[in-house]
């Protein structure tokens, strides 16, 4: 906390009842974002002198870092302090309506606010839902990089081992074994890190138990432990016995796993719509962007869910101060809304939960296909620990490698798991 504790951001608004919408408290757009991933702050500054040149005059941007591993901290110190930026990154249960950030009322709800400015419609349908989804029905966030995830898939090795993309999870696991009988790695993931490997389990979770089943688990109309949920466990726990994620999953970085799915060693990869900015870097793609393709996570027989039903996430909340807003404050935030969409997909071939108002040259074929998904998409998943508390979320991951080693059973595993939730209530 020492540096930290005497840190007083440049721009910085008020708290409290010295702000509002009465008129704008702030001095500044201060914009705090995490140091390690620089696209907002970087489109922000693109559009502060091109299409928010106006808004800039008037606010002028003034953008500050902080160690992803100490927003939380960061954002409970200046809250306490009333000295929220205008717009920070923050943790996601903060923003929750029983986090400190939503209880307190201290950040806008971004859909009253942009409906008031004539600028909802420049949210993408399934980039609100996702986004009210992971923060209890709040729109507390934008969804600056809002993502779809699926399978990866390199068309050349389909082609040349008789395999086409499976629709149904008896399908994808015929062509991982059949891949596999090859000599070619069939899946690759990050599995030191763990989420990767339990996505699959949640995606088969929706595909099988349907939309709302993670729901029910938090609020207590099912458990972890039920039959249905241990058998998504099981299943994805048989791929890894199978040796269809190749050799030594639990311990490859993404850094790795990219490299074996970019390289051509491997035929497909679980991910996010992120990873285009790999598959787009010709210094990285080594099986050329032309050869890569993408589906969504197979259906599974006699399921309550389905493809359409796209697993999402709208990244690290972007949350802005109330006591801060005001009309000033309102005019960058209908530019944003405006233009982010955009901007970002030229500048930085970014796929963002923001409608496309101005046209995009010579966008790859694979990112603009990607771009169509999330535009027409109506419905959208969450990831396997949207819901939970840090402790649940930190065990599922650290332990799902034993699951897939089977030092863990698919019962234990979600024993585990369900317990933690219980406690955490």
């Amino acid at each position: 906390m020492g540096a930290a504790a005497t840190l007083v951001l440049a721009g910085c608004a008020p708290g409290g009842e010295d702000g509002g919408e009465d008129g704008d408290s702030a001095t500044a757009f201060s914009l705090l974002t995490p140091a390690e991933n620089a696209i907002i702050r970087n489109e922000l500054t693109a559009l502060s002198s091109g299409a928010c040149q106006t808004q800039n005059t008037a606010l002028p941007l003034s953008s500050e870092t902080v160690a992803q591993s100490d927003v939380v901290q960061k954002v409970t110190l200046l809250a306490s302090q009333k000295a929220l930026p205008v717009m920070f990154v923050a943790g996601t249960a903060q923003v929750r309506p029983d986090g400190d950030l939503g209880k307190n009322k201290l950040t806008v709800d971004y859909e009253t606010k942009l409906k008031e400015l004539g600028h909802w419609d420049d949210i993408l349908p399934a980039a609100a839902a996702t986004v009210k989804s992971a923060y209890g029905g709040n729109m507390a966030s934008l969804p600056f990089q809002y993502n779809i995830e699926g399978i990866f898939y390199n068309k050349t090795l389909f082609a040349q081992h008789g395999v086409t993309p499976p629709t149904t999870w008896d399908e994808f696991v015929a062509v991982a074994e059949k891949l596999k009988a090859a000599g070619v790695v069939p899946i690759t993931q990050a599995g030191a890190q763990g989420w990767p490997i339990t996505r699959l389990i949640g995606n088969y979770i929706f595909r099988s138990v349907g939309p709302d089943a993670m729901t029910k688990v938090q609020n207590g109309q099912a458990k972890l432990t039920d039959p249905e949920y241990v058998a998504a466990a099981r299943t994805i726990a048989d791929l890894g016995r199978a040796g269809l994620f190749g050799e030594g999953v639990t311990s490859r970085a993404a850094d790795a796993a990219n490299a074996q799915f970019l390289n051509g060693q491997a035929a497909m990869t679980y991910t996010g719509s992120y990873f285009l900015a790999n598959l787009n870097d010709p210094a990285q793609n080594k099986v050329g962007v032309s050869n890569v393709g993408f589906i969504p996570f197979p259906g599974v027989d006699g399921g309550k869910g389905n493809s359409g039903q796209w697993p999402a996430n709208a990244g690290a909340a972007t949350a802005t101060s109330a006591a801060a807003y005001g009309p000033k404050v309102g005019d960058w935030l209908g530019c944003i809304a405006e233009n982010y969409g955009s901007s970002v997909l030229k500048n930085q071939g970014v796929i963002s939960g923001f409608r496309l108002n101005q046209p995009v040259d010579a966008i790859p074929p694979l990112t603009a296909e990607l771009q169509a998904i999330v535009s027409k998409t109506t419905e959208t998943v969450l990831w396997f620990e949207a819901l939970w508390d840090a402790k649940t979320t930190a065990d599922a991951q650290k332990n799902v490698a034993l699951l897939l080693t089977g030092q863990q059973s698919p019962e234990q595993y979600m024993a585990m798991l369900q317990a933690d939730l219980e406690k955490a209530r």
